[in-house]
């Protein structure tokens, strides 16, 4: 079932304010927007996993253990190019740094007043 717009809205506005809020716990997590799976870095990380096992059977048919370990060599670090995220628009984000203050502190007196809200309904 999808979110509705408001839901959609509210969902963006508490991962900002988490973002704002405790940015190293946000990157953690992996949903920081400014980071994104970079299709170039899988590409080229995976020929070089792919070129690093072709080295390491090479080294293990020749008996040659130093053709072996490079292989394997470059197999870990083509796996750890493929992994790697690429991150953009890290300028953006600190550039806006006096304007979410204001807008955290009105979303949560209007997330306070829907509380009380609901609150006064209840009997």
């Amino acid at each position: 079932m999808p979110l509705s717009e408001h839901e959609q809205k509210l969902l963006e506005q508490l991962e900002k304010q988490l973002h704002e809020d405790d940015p190293k716990f946000a990157n953690s997590m992996g949903s920081d927007p400014g980071r994104s799976w970079s299709t170039r870095h899988v590409v080229i990380g995976v020929l070089g996993a792919l070129a690093g096992v072709f080295l390491l059977l090479v080294g293990v048919t020749l008996q040659n253990i130093f053709v072996g370990v490079l292989g394997f060599v470059v197999m870990g670090g083509g796996v750890y190019f493929a992994t790697m995220r690429s991150s953009r628009g890290k300028a953006g984000s600190k550039a806006g740094g006096g304007k979410p203050g204001k807008q955290r502190s009105s979303f949560m007196s209007s997330l306070e007043e829907r509380w009380d809200e609901r609150r006064r309904g209840e009997p």
